[in-house]
């Protein structure tokens, strides 16, 4: 059952108060337009919403859209959200705040909108997931999602006769190849933790279940149990990157794949326009994580990196619809792609570019699985405890203190479901 609430729980009441506050759908009375306005969470695309908005007002008599794209834009929304200062959409990712959000009650049931039919299922699936228990209806609508495995030099590859691996074996093999040509195989730049999730997500989407913090939450299953295999493998791969890792951080492996110091970079193609700030010219591919001994088992992680969401507030939604429907439209999606290196959620063939052309198989049979980290909570510092790890290879402790910190971060969640599931 949906559960209504007055005000943001779980860690959303203690926000700075912020200074923008913006108007929500109403009548412009000077216009006698519906005003719509759209709070989207990624500064990196201001641009094509710019162009999207003038388009979309150039070509509406009886809207106006007003599309904001502040810095830290989540933490904006949920003080704007706490002050009851409602935009009519927004535009977010699928993680945990989405979860938070669907909690609270504050979001549209979507279900009639009729463009949901046109999302991969993959996509609606990794949404469903997201609630920390099941609701009835559906709160996001995908627009883009990102893919994350393995970026490679696709010239050195020609040059040496390097194929791409598709079981864990011929991915280490390959590596060892690749290092006995005096060739450095990987780079990590773990001084920045957050690149750990990386590799981490990658090879957990394949060796673990897509629902295993649902387990964990469930008492069903421990993370001691569901990752030894991704902490192992995470441990292997440091073999083959760069001496030091944890001395250099993102920035510097974007700059050192792209000058060739490394055949390949555990990163998703989120790192790609930066690469290309520092290499216009390298040609790239990525591949998924061969994390399994079977090609069959291996899994794309993709995560919905963009879905736009209608405010139960919002006082027109037909007029919401109607945006919703413009950024929906084939153009629309194709130019965001084009900007972005993004993967489509809608289920039409669209151009996708050329560094994702290998992952293309898994996005069209919806082999895919979302980022394990999209349901960690911010303060467990998952990605802080995966280098503290790293840097010891100690894979008991690590687990150990995984699954207490699990327990104490996720507690008003588990007390949430074990509700749920004695009112069933």
């Amino acid at each position: 059952m949906r559960r209504k609430r007055a005000a943001i729980v779980l860690g959303m009441s203690c926000i700075l108060m912020a200074s923008a506050v913006l108007q929500g759908c109403q009548q412009n009375p000077k216009s006698g337009k519906v005003e719509i306005e759209l709070v989207q969470y990624k500064p990196e695309a201001v641009d094509i919403f710019e162009q999207l908005e003038k388009e979309f007002n150039e070509t509406h008599d009886d809207i106006h859209l007003k599309i904001s794209s502040p810095n830290d834009a989540t933490t904006i929304l949920k003080t704007r959200f706490i002050r009851e200062d409602y935009p009519d959409i927004i535009g977010i990712g699928g993680d945990i705040n989405y979860s938070y959000f669907v909690d609270s009650g504050i979001l549209a049931d979507l279900s009639d909108y009729e463009g949901l039919s046109e999302v991969k299922p993959a996509y609606l699936d990794i949404i469903e997931g997201l609630e920390f228990v099941p609701t009835e209806g559906t709160y996001g609508l995908p627009y883009v999602a990102n893919a994350a495995g393995v970026l490679y030099n696709k010239d050195m590859f020609a040059e040496h006769g390097w194929e791409i691996p598709q079981t864990w074996d011929e991915f280490v093999s390959l590596c060892e190849e690749i290092q006995n040509e005096g060739i450095q195989p990987l780079y990590f730049g773990y001084k920045d933790t957050w690149t750990c999730l990386a590799p981490w997500n990658a090879l957990a989407v394949g060796l673990a279940p897509s629902d295993v913090c649902q387990q964990v939450n469930k008492g069903e299953t421990t993370f001691s149990k569901e990752y030894p295999q991704v902490a192992e493998k995470m441990l292997e791969l440091l073999n083959y990157g760069e001496d030091g890792p944890f001395a250099y951080g993102y920035n510097d492996a974007c700059t050192a794949f792209a000058n060739g110091e490394s055949a390949m970079y555990t990163i998703g193609s989120y790192a790609i326009p930066q690469i290309k700030s520092v290499n216009p010219d390298m040609n790239i591919g990525s591949f998924v994580m061969p994390a399994n001994d079977s090609e069959e088992d291996n899994v794309l992680n993709s995560g919905v990196d963009l879905q736009f969401c209608v405010m139960d507030a919002c006082e027109n939604k037909e007029a919401a619809y109607e945006v919703l429907d413009f950024l929906m439209d084939h153009e629309s999606i194709q130019t965001y792609l084009e900007a972005q290196n993004a993967v489509p959620c809608k289920d039409e063939d669209f151009a996708l570019a050329p560094e994702l052309e290998d992952m293309k198989p898994y996005i069209q049979d919806n082999r895919m699985a979302d980022y394990q980290d999209h349901y960690y909570p911010s303060e467990m510092a998952v990605d802080a405890q995966i280098q503290t790890f790293l840097i010891n290879q100690d894979v008991d402790a690590f687990l150990k203190k995984f699954d207490k910190d699990w327990i104490r971060y996720n507690r008003d969640i588990i007390r949430m479901i074990e509700d749920y599931e004695a009112g069933k």
